[in-house]
Formats: structure tokens, C-alpha cells, sequence
């Protein structure tokens, strides 16, 4: 099998199955290994081979996100835009090396039974989910809404784990797993509220997020609920993605004081009015304030 950089692009470079399979395995020992720490910076795309493991990465993202119950391949064509074949064969070769699984009768891609056991081995390293798992419970137990807590990945976050409260009416936009871009969601507003002013506008410069998430997410409509959340310490999402599925969300710092996670709650707008918000708002900055610090004695770091 030769797999090439596009159906589309006429690049002259190809990668054949055994190659691609060597660099894959060779970037997933480095970082399980700990040699080299490449998890949270925008692959530069040097070359066809670097190109096709960054491809093969964004795939995967995407199946990810689409557990559990997978992804066909012209959305996870779609999502990456990536050439349907082209995508078909990355998916392929994942499968084959155990890193992706294919439903026989469904034909949607789903993670693989490798990427379980490597996980196993990086969770000794980069696992946070027990620590941060108690401030969600709290979270949830105290609030009786939905608490979660979301890390940065690249220019993303991800949803690590996830507590329903009590109250029976919840939100099902956020669950573990589920990727949304810094800015969207209240957790990917909170991080980018909290980074430097140079990396928010770089940000903003170069992602237009307002024809998949709406003119609310324009970057002067983003920037006006940066002001906000700087000011209160705490970010509101005011159903931006469902409507009248309101979010609320603070910082977590890692040990170099960078924003890489944030606790969040969502529910419904009536409970989220004021002055019940600003209450929330204290609650969320009281335990990211404290899940900071139990994570900084962790050595946690995200960049």
C-alpha cells in the first residue's frame, strides 16, 4: 500500500505502509519513553512523512472525539480536509498497526486496541484525571450541575473527565472526549482569557472560527468575553453553542503558571442568572485556585 500526501495535491512524495508505520512508532516511543515531548506543539509539516504522521494524528483526534460511537470516513475525511482515499488509507494503516478498528457492520472508525495499551503506559506520566476527578465531584455536589475538567491539547481542549449533579435537567454538549477550539466552550475560553495577550491575538489572527461556531465567535465578540472573565476571574458562556445551554469556567495553571485546564460547569440559563453566577463563578475560581496548586506539586505541565 503506498499512502500520499493528497489525492488532490500533486506532491511527487510517497510514503509506502512500512515507512509510515516506522515513524508512527518511532514519534509514540520517543514520547512514552519521555525523550521527546511533542504533544502539545503544531507539528511543522516538513517533508511527506512528517506530513502524513501529522494527518494521521489529526485522525485520530477525530475518532476520538467521535467515541464511542465512531466516525465514517467522509467525515473524518471532512473534519481534517483530507480527500476522502487519502484519509481511508491513513485510516487503513492505523487499523492495521492496531491503532484504529473498523466496525464491520457500521464501516465507522473507532480507537484502536494499541492506543489502550499505550495510554496505559503514558498515564503514569501525563494522567491528572485523579486528582482533578475530586474537585469535580465537589463541583457537581455542591452545585448540582454538570462539572467537568478539560485540558489544552495544541490549540484545543479536551474534555477529561465529566460529574452530572442532581439537578435532572443537564446539557450533553460537553463529555469526555469531546475536542472544541480554544474560544469555543467555556473551558477554551477560559485558557485562552488567561494566556498573554500576544498569544490570544496571534490566536485570534489566525483562526476564524465564525463560519462553524457563528458571528458570536468573531474575534471581537471573543475578545469582549476575555475582558469579562479577566476582570470577574471567571468566563460565561452564555449558550453559544446550544441555546440556552449556559456555561461557566475558571483557569487551572500548570507549574509554570500557564493556563492548560480549566474546571467548568454548564446547565440550564435559569439557573445560571445572576446572582447565582457570581456564586458559581467563586465556587469554580476557589477549586481551580486549589487544583493548581495540587498540580504544580505534580510537576504538571502541559507545553
Amino acid at each position: 500500500m503506498v499512502i500520499t500526501e493528497s489525492d488532490n495535491e500533486p506532491t511527487g512524495a510517497l510514503v509506502n505502509e512500512q515507512e509510515f508505520s516506522r515513524l508512527w512508532m518511532a514519534i509514540v516511543q520517543k514520547v512514552t519513553r519521555g525523550t521527546e515531548c511533542v504533544h502539545n506543539v503544531d507539528m511543522v509539516k516538513k517533508g511527506s512523512g512528517v506530513q502524513v504522521l501529522s494527518r494521521a494524528a489529526a485522525l485520530l483526534r477525530v475518532v476520538s472525539g467521535a467515541m464511542p460511537d465512531g466516525v465514517t470516513t467522509s467525515d473524518a475525511a471532512r473534519q481534517t480536509n483530507m480527500a476522502r482515499p487519502t484519509a481511508h488509507r491513513i485510516l487503513d494503516s492505523l487499523a492495521t498497526e492496531g491503532f484504529c478498528d473498523q466496525d464491520a457492520k457500521t464501516g465507522r472508525w473507532l480507537l484502536g486496541p494499541e492506543l489502550f495499551l499505550l495510554g496505559n503506559i503514558a498515564g503514569a506520566r501525563y494522567d491528572v484525571t485523579e486528582t482533578a476527578q475530586k474537585h469535580v465531584h465537589a463541583l457537581a455536589q455542591q452545585t448540582e450541575e454538570s462539572a467537568f475538567f478539560s485540558t489544552l491539547r495544541g490549540n484545543e481542549t479536551v474534555c477529561l473527565v465529566r460529574e452530572d449533579g442532581a439537578f435532572p435537567i443537564r446539557s450533553f454538549v460537553l463529555y469526555e472526549g469531546r475536542r472544541f477550539p480554544l474560544g469555543v466552550a467555556s473551558a477554551g475560553l477560559a485558557i485562552l482569557a488567561f494566556m498573554p495577550q500576544r498569544q490570544v491575538e496571534d490566536y485570534l489572527a489566525e483562526h476564524n472560527l465564525t463560519p462553524e461556531h457563528s458571528v458570536a465567535h468573531s474575534p471581537a465578540s471573543i475578545r469582549e468575553r476575555i475582558a469579562d472573565g479577566r476582570q470577574k476571574g471567571y468566563v460565561t458562556n452564555p449558550g453559544l453553542i446550544v441555546e440556552g445551554s449556559w456555561g461557566i469556567a475558571a483557569p487551572v495553571f500548570d507549574v509554570t503558571g500557564f493556563p492548560a485546564g480549566a474546571l467548568s460547569l454548564t446547565g440550564i440559563e435559569p439557573r445560571f442568572k445572576q446572582p447565582r453566577r457570581d456564586e458559581l463563578g467563586k465556587l469554580l475560581m476557589h477549586h481551580a485556585h486549589d487544583l493548581s496548586q495540587a498540580l504544580q506539586q505534580q510537576a504538571w505541565n502541559q507545553r
